[in-house]
């Protein structure tokens, strides 16, 4: 089973925005609603058995059940009764927003995370259309919704041949209104198979990517060619009003201009990734946790980069372009000669070459990592090509092993007493 999800920028009618922004209000109360329920009946088991606060306590019956998907799902259908507005938003679209309620709350011991927070009129950005039937409900430029009927949108790109629309996602952005469409295939895709020209790429703050072939990519700069024009916004923001209409228009500015920040990374990023895909079978790259990168001393250089994001998205482009990606141990890459093997010792930040003591090779320092990251990747690998070993690279530098090389000698002298015999 495939499963895409394909954006497209919305271009609702005055009546539709209308319409949507009711849902997302209607969303909102349902989440707030919720979610106080859930963390009442939390601070009601939180007092002592024989003591109560003296400023307030929560009173809620002891054999009362801890809320649930389930049993919110039953309350909400009853207080349609008593709330005729929730009538005005399809069921469905309220059942999602209590299914993410609860992803929310079981991430909190499965991800660690920490509790959902309240939403006001600005958090609440999208809502779901989880299915969609099996009418038609695309037509030309045109998507079929419940309650806002025909939604016009930019079609940027076909739907592929053989994908069914499963469900759609309207969200709201600082640029306006974007269509979320989840297309899925049922359809088998095995597993990309390693093979053909390898390389390794080493992610940095100096140079953003550096390639095994040598190839050397700067690090843009995208928030900081626009933090003056973003330093003076949020300096004017300062001194507005909260609640002010001129304080929710120059929230709004502010967060186009982030919006924009973005979209130029991530297509930057993704174009980047195409070109990185081209004439090559494998790629390989550090396992690195860049959540620790953040919290260090460039931790806004490193979020600036969105390393995680290039990944992600190195990753995807690998997959529909069908080279083989994977991870490879990160330690002391910059410390060992990708031509002799040898311990270099560590390396300042500002030491900015690679030159091995015992070989004599002098390279870039980040191209040398690369070279290690690729001879691990290969080690991995334990692919055979040309009828040679050599693909499993265990006989690389900067992987520590020396098995295929031995092997290589013995078959040599065994041809050679061959030969001899012969």
């Amino acid at each position: 089973m495939v499963s895409l999800t394909y954006e497209y920028k919305a271009v609702p009618t005055p009546e539709q925005v209308q319409i949507i922004e009711h849902t997302l209000t209607v969303c909102r109360k349902v989440w707030n609603f919720a979610l106080r329920e859930r963390k009442d009946w939390i601070n009601s088991r939180k007092c002592q058995i024989n003591a109560c606060s003296i400023i307030s306590e929560y009173i809620i019956p002891a054999d009362a059940p801890r809320p649930t998907y389930a049993q919110q799902c039953q309350t909400l259908t009853a207080a349609k009764k008593e709330c005729p507005e929730l009538k005005t938003v399809n069921a469905q679209v309220l059942q999602q927003v209590l299914r993410k309620l609860e992803t929310a709350v079981l991430d909190m011991g499965r991800k660690g995370m920490g509790f959902p927070r309240f939403k006001n009129r600005y958090r609440m950005r999208s809502f779901v259309y989880p299915q969609l039937g099996k009418s038609q409900f695309l037509r030309g430029n045109q998507i079929k919704l419940p309650q806002l009927g025909w939604l016009e949108y930019v079609k940027s790109r076909e739907i592929p041949d053989g994908f069914a629309l499963k469900q759609a996602r309207i969200v709201r952005k600082a640029s306006g209104y974007f269509v979320m469409l989840t297309l899925e295939c049922n359809v088998n895709v095995p597993d990309t198979i390693p093979d053909g020209h390898p390389i390794g790429i080493d992610l940095g703050l100096d140079k953003f990517v550096a390639t095994s072939d040598g190839d050397v990519i700067d690090r843009p700069r995208f928030l900081s060619s626009l933090h003056r024009k973003l330093k003076l916004l949020q300096r004017q923001l300062k001194h507005k009003k909260k609640g002010s209409n001129n304080r929710h228009k120059l929230n709004r500015k502010i967060a186009r201009l982030h919006q924009r920040i973005s979209d130029t990374r991530k297509d930057w990023q993704f174009k980047l990734a195409h070109k990185l895909c081209d004439g090559v079978g494998m790629i390989f790259v550090e396992n690195i946790d860049f959540r620790l990168w953040a919290k260090g001393l460039f931790g806004k250089h490193t979020l600036e980069a969105g390393f995680g994001q290039f990944l992600s998205i190195l990753k995807f482009v690998c997959w529909k372009r069908g080279v083989y990606f994977a991870k490879v141990d990160k330690n002391y890459t910059s410390q060992v000669c990708p031509q002799c093997d040898a311990h270099t010792g560590k390396k300042d930040l500002k030491d900015r070459v690679h030159s091995c003591p015992e070989c004599g090779y002098i390279t870039d320092r980040d191209v040398a990592a690369a070279q290690i990251v690729r001879n691990r990747g290969l080690s991995g690998v334990g692919r055979i090509l040309d009828n040679k070993q050599i693909a499993c690279g265990d006989d690389l530098t900067g992987t520590g092993n020396r098995l295929v090389k031995s092997l290589r000698s013995r078959k040599k002298g065994e041809e050679a007493c061959l030969k001899t015999a012969s």
